[in-house]
């Protein structure tokens, strides 16, 4: 199963960074493959958010996802119920001196041929996607000097 994991510390309040990141809305600020949002209702477990990803051939693809763990200031875990991929992906936030640090998580369950064809470009999809924390983090960190 392809997994990756991805840690950075953001110079923002555990509150400030929570609230940011565990609304899938704002990924369209900080997610480079994130072409579309938009949600049944507001953010609480079982909220469904219906996305639109890059695709293959510059297309986009369904990629809709579902709260399944809503811990405020704390954790915030999605599952992908719609589009061909379906991962697990989970926010952890934990106060550390000087800011936040943001633990972003995600696995994916392939099994037989779509495993053995599709995994590597798999891999490198969920490395880009948590690789976008960079983004975010300089994004919550310019509201410092903005303030």
């Amino acid at each position: 199963m392809p997994a990756v994991e991805r840690s950075v510390v953001i110079a923002r309040p555990v509150d400030e960074v929570f609230a940011f990141l565990a609304d899938p809305t704002n990924g369209l600020a900080w997610r480079s493959s994130l072409a579309e949002i938009s949600a049944d209702g507001p953010l609480a477990v079982g909220t469904v958010f219906r996305q639109r990803v890059s695709g293959p051939g510059g297309g986009t693809v369904p990629a809709d996802i579902r709260v399944t763990e809503l811990v405020p200031g704390r954790r915030v875990a999605f599952v992908g119920v719609a589009g061909p991929l379906r991962p697990d992906v989970a926010y952890d936030f934990e106060p550390v001196e000087g800011g936040t640090r943001v633990t972003m998580s995600i696995s994916a369950p392939l099994t037989g041929v779509k495993k053995l064809f599709l995994g590597p470009i798999v891999q490198k999809s969920m490395g880009a996607e948590v690789a976008g924390l960079d983004t975010a983090k300089r994004l919550l960190e310019s509201r410092t000097l903005e303030a």
